[in-house]
């Protein structure tokens, strides 16, 4: 008997979902997409004709054919649709954050484990190449003891009403984080809202963990430019990943000590290290179809999704409270 092709369904085509859109259309899997906005809907059938779509999600959880569902919609909404999806019999990839509260994140990877059904986040830096290459040369001990990470993530817009900056641009510098350092034992962050009444506009995170190691996550969208840069300090070398570059740098910069016993900073050339050209979000979707088919559990599972989720809790948390907060 000859196996179906596999078919998923994508919920929400807005300003991410339509790159999800495009993406899983490329790779053959895509049968529908849904939108409670029409006219969005129209927009997107003039693209992908061939794609169904409809403002009924219900009409994809019914669909047996549908193996899988792509949740690109506002975060609030991640719980429920995921919820519902895994009670369809549909495996699941969620954009970022899995869910707004710790408990109903671990309701989300309790029931995904319950119907044996493939979770995965969308922490889309695990699957960029610059990353990819970043994590071998820290496997191979390039930069020595890694002493703290800094990154920037900053652009004028996209505001949005139903999440603030913290949650909608730092999930993926905090998934990183804590893949290279583990666990923070102490967090402390601040922030403003100067556009929308609760809203924040820009907000400052300190994680301290073992061993002496920081890091540092500057995220606004009220910044004259876009930047990403990420800048991991090693005790051998620096490795800088500039995201709006696509370019990943080590420095081989160095302390002496110079006359009278003061320090010595020696700067070195940054070198250029060669990393694929390969589309991360293609990457990350490639990623969740081989689970899918293979029955293995992602990169960025369900569990990872909710370290992340707590954390993101933790720095709410120290912003309203205005203090560290110890885990």
């Amino acid at each position: 008997m000859q196996k179906l092709p596999l078919k998923i369904g994508l919920i929400g085509v807005g300003f991410w979902g339509e790159n999800h859109l495009r993406v899983f259309n490329q790779l053959g899997v895509l049968k529908i997409f849904c939108d409670l906005d029409k006219k969005l809907i129209k927009e997107r059938k003039k693209e992908y004709p061939q794609v169904l779509a409809t403002t009924n999600f219900s009409e994809i959880l019914k669909d047996k054919s549908i193996k899988a569902v792509v949740i690109a919609t506002p975060a609030a909404t991640h719980y429920k649709l995921a919820k519902k999806s895994f009670k369809a019999g549909k495996d699941v990839f969620i954009e970022k954050p899995l869910a707004l509260k710790i408990e109903d994140g671990r309701k989300l990877v309790s029931l995904a484990k319950k119907r044996k059904k493939v979770l995965m986040v969308g922490h889309l830096l695990h699957y960029h190449p610059a990353i990819v290459k970043l994590k071998e040369i820290i496997k191979k001990g390039e930069l020595g003891e890694i002493r703290y990470i800094c990154s920037n993530r900053l652009n004028f817009g996209k505001l949005r009403r139903e999440e603030n900056v913290l949650w909608s641009f730092a999930p993926h510098d905090i998934s990183l984080i804590l893949d290279i350092l583990g666990v923070p034992k102490k967090i402390l962050a601040i922030g403003k809202a100067y556009l929308q009444k609760d809203i924040l506009d820009t907000t400052l995170t300190v994680l301290e963990f073992e061993k002496n190691q920081t890091a540092h996550i500057f995220v606004s969208w009220l910044n004259p430019f876009k930047e990403q840069k990420l800048s991991i300090i090693g005790s051998k070398k620096m490795v800088v990943f500039n995201g709006v570059k696509n370019e990943l740098k080590s420095y081989s910069h160095r302390v002496k000590n110079g006359k009278n016993n003061n320090l010595e900073a020696i700067k070195a050339k940054g070198m250029v290290v060669k990393i694929s050209l390969k589309e991360p979000l293609m990457e990350e979707a490639r990623h969740f179809l081989e689970c899918i088919k293979e029955r293995k559990t992602p990169k960025t599972n369900g569990e990872e999704g909710l370290e992340v989720l707590k954390i993101l809790n933790y720095c709410q948390k120290s912003i309203m409270k205005n203090k560290f907060i110890n885990l």
